[in-house]
């Protein structure tokens, strides 16, 4: 395992330097376009109406992520440079800049909708699986909800998912009911943005790993209608259509997706769900969404908006547990959301934000077992309430405070006919009650230094009263290179699934005994402008949380310790006019320190991901190359006759390529080839993907 460990840092010396000698020859033929995501920036809507601004345009490159500037107090340090359209303005043209406040003190990774199209992302597990930090299993074909997604060694109910400020994530853990990245499609979405570190205290105390913020587009302009078509290897098949525009002070946006796969190919023996003829089984995927939006700009200071999003998901599940599953998971989902957004006095130094939302998600398993049946059934409907307040009480200190409110609500119900768990058949209606008061304030020790301090102090209707305090700090050593640093408290409490709801399908038992899971987070790192066409940020991380959930013995309980120690390694390169480049590393030692499997790495977790990529575009003509290394994950779960609890699913290398091709001025061909090298790797836990696969559709604007 130690010569593994190895090889991976020795690939990230090997694969950093080489990236880092192309740029100093290009560094004067064209600049990086910076896009401010210095979140402590002042709010810029010093304009009539948000209806009048002309909107920024950015050519779009092969950059994964947005770099915080390496000045501290860029309004006084960092001018302003215009921004000329490019041909494909039309599509990459972004939301208007409204400043979050974000703390600074660790970096804030954005990935706008220009990028996940060049991707070919068909979900936000496609999305975030090129992005520094993550380790994601359960993408692609033959994937669903039982695989894995971590960010810096947490689990999904470990972070913090939102929609436009609001949280998604319903902390629901069984396997029928947790957050399915690879349900939530992209067509809705404008950028996802990633925090980590003081910013847990702006969004939930959870938040271990960290933020993702699904930010959804807006309307614009003249209306326009664009769409695509896309077919495919295993059936694929898929169809996006999207409407927006603006009039006078209202803008609006409406998209419908659909998507199918059968995900039936041949896997080798040994394989979880593999069927008679030796094919994967019962891994079918059907998505079908409907997303909304609305804006009115009431006035010069006051504006509201309306989103809704609705789902709906059917697939069957390959859990890797059992030999053949053939149950099929429903999904329904429902997510809407009002903001009214107004700035407070004369000027632009206070705004006030004010927004309410439901989430319902509504998941169903069901299936045979042989001669019995069995269905689980979790009902979670959440109401959210927000007050955020961003006030620059002085030139060198900001202030973002506010109150969140939370009522969740969650019906089970598990039936079996199996004679053993009859007497477990019930249903459970629960509800939970949380409110916390948020803060933090930024202050300019000087134009090179600033801290960042948050406070959360949460009262929880189950768990108490309990405060979370962080800290941060940026020092711009020189106008090239910033150190940076954060520390940050959390508690992360069971779900009301854990504490109540029996899991027929499992056979897990609740247990409303269970402790919350405390611990803290941390981050060292350094961002770095090598030239005006290369910016690196590199970032080291840890963590220790205590009281991890987990099943012993069929039941849930607290299983221990669990300390986290990992590097993440995030580069942009603009190679020349037309050309761009990134690399995004991350190595994960996720340590068990408790237990009978001390010392052992978390199962499903890989060492080390590297991602990276080039890509060229002119005149409307994309070529993008992406390179994925995975070292491999610990089984630990489905275990075949001779199998260790150490032993790791092989490392693997995949290439994607992906490009577009203008047929007309508003009509262009797109193709994804997937995996060129063919290989049938093992993704995760005798979970394969099916080797190479391609995808050809039409895209058009009106």
């Amino acid at each position: 395992m130690k010569e593994n460990v190895k090889k991976d840092f020795l690939l990230l010396t090997v694969a950093l330097p080489s990236l880092l000698i192309a740029s100093p020859s290009y560094a004067a033929e064209s600049e990086i376009e910076q896009r401010n995501t210095n979140k402590s920036t002042e709010v810029i809507l010093d304009i009539p109406s948000l209806s009048e601004v002309e909107l920024p345009a950015t050519n779009a490159e092969l950059l994964t992520q947005e770099s915080v500037p390496i000045q501290v107090n860029p309004e006084e340090t960092q001018p302003e440079t215009e921004q000329t359209p490019s041909d494909d303005a039309d599509i990459s043209i972004e939301a208007i800049a409204e400043p979050d406040n974000l703390p600074q003190s660790t970096p804030t990774y954005v990935i706008d909708r220009e990028e996940i199209k060049k991707q070919g992302a068909a979900s936000l597990a496609d999305i975030l699986k090129r992005m520094p930090g993550f380790a994601i299993n359960d993408v692609g074909h033959g994937a669903d909800t039982h695989t894995g997604t971590y960010y810096r060694g947490a689990s999904i109910n470990q972070s913090v998912f939102l929609i436009n400020g609001r949280p998604i994530n319903n902390n629901v853990n069984t396997y029928h009911g947790g957050t399915d990245l690879n349900s939530i499609p992209v067509e809705a979405i404008e950028r996802v943005e990633l925090y980590s570190g003081t910013a847990s205290a702006l969004f939930g105390s959870s938040a271990f790993g960290g933020v993702v913020n699904i930010i959804t587009k807006e309307g614009y302009g003249k209306p326009k209608l664009s769409g695509n078509a896309e077919f495919g290897s295993l059936n694929l098949n898929n169809q996006q259509v999207t409407y927006g525009g603006s009039s006078d002070k209202v803008k609006y946006n409406f998209s419908f997706e659909r998507f199918f796969t059968d995900n039936r190919y041949p896997v080798p023996v040994g394989a979880a769900n593999r069927d008679e003829k030796g094919f994967l089984s019962n891994a079918d995927t059907a998505t079908s969404t409907y997303f909304g939006s609305i804006g009115v700009d009431l006035d010069q200071k006051n504006s509201l908006n309306l989103d809704v999003t609705t789902l709906s998901s059917r697939r069957g599940l390959i859990y890797f547990g059992f030999p053949l599953q053939r149950d099929r998971l429903d999904h329904d989902g429902l997510n809407l959301g009002l903001s009214w957004k107004t700035r407070l006095g004369n000027g632009e130094s206070s705004n006030l934000t004010t927004s309410i939302g439901y989430n319902q998600d509504y998941f169903s398993t069901y299936g045979p077992t042989g001669s019995f049946y069995r269905t689980g059934a979790l009902d979670t409907q959440q109401l959210t309430a927000r007050v955020d307040h961003e006030w620059k009480i002085t030139a060198n200190n900001k202030l973002r405070w506010g109150l969140d409110l939370k009522n969740t609500d969650l019906i089970g119900d598990v039936l079996s006919t199996n004679p053993s768990r009859i007497s477990n058949n019930e249903t459970e209606d629960r509800s939970l009650f949380n409110a916390a008061l948020f803060a933090v304030n930024t202050w300019n020790i000087s134009d090179n230094f600033l801290i960042d301090l948050g406070l959360r102090q949460s009262f929880d209707s189950q768990f108490g009263n309990y405060l979370n305090p962080s800290v941060g700090l940026r020092y711009a050593v020189t106008p090239i290179v910033a150190v940076r640093g954060s520390w940050a408290g959390g508690q992360r409490n069971p779900g009301l699934d854990q504490l109540y709801v029996y899991d027929t399908v499992h056979g897990w038992e609740p247990n409303p005994d269970l402790s919350p899971e405390i611990g803290s987070t941390w981050t060292a790192g350094v961002d770095v402008n090598f030239s005006q066409n290369l910016i690196g940020q590199f970032t080291y991380f840890g963590s220790s949380i205590g009281d991890r959930l987990g099943v012993i013995a069929g039941k849930w309980t607290n299983i221990g310790l669990v300390d986290t120690n990992g590097l993440e390694a995030g580069l942009q390169l603009k190679i020349a006019a037309g050309w761009s480049t990134f690399l995004n590393y991350t190595y994960t030692d996720a340590q068990i320190k408790t237990g009978t499997e001390k010392g052992l790495q978390l199962g499903l977790i890989p060492y080390s991901v590297l991602q990276t990529g080039v890509g060229y575009q002119n005149s409307g003509w994309q070529a993008n190359l992406y390179v994925t290394y995975n070292s491999g994950a610990r089984r630990s779960i489905f275990a075949n006759p001779g199998d260790k609890p150490t032993d790791f699913a092989p490392s693997f290398v995949n290439l994607d390529l992906s490009g577009r091709i203008p047929l007309t001025s508003n009509l262009g061909l797109t193709v994804y080839l997937e995996n060129l090298l063919g290989e049938q790797y093992e993704r995760v836990n005798r979970i394969y993907s099916p080797g190479f696969t391609f995808r050809v559709g039409l895209s058009a604007n009106f």
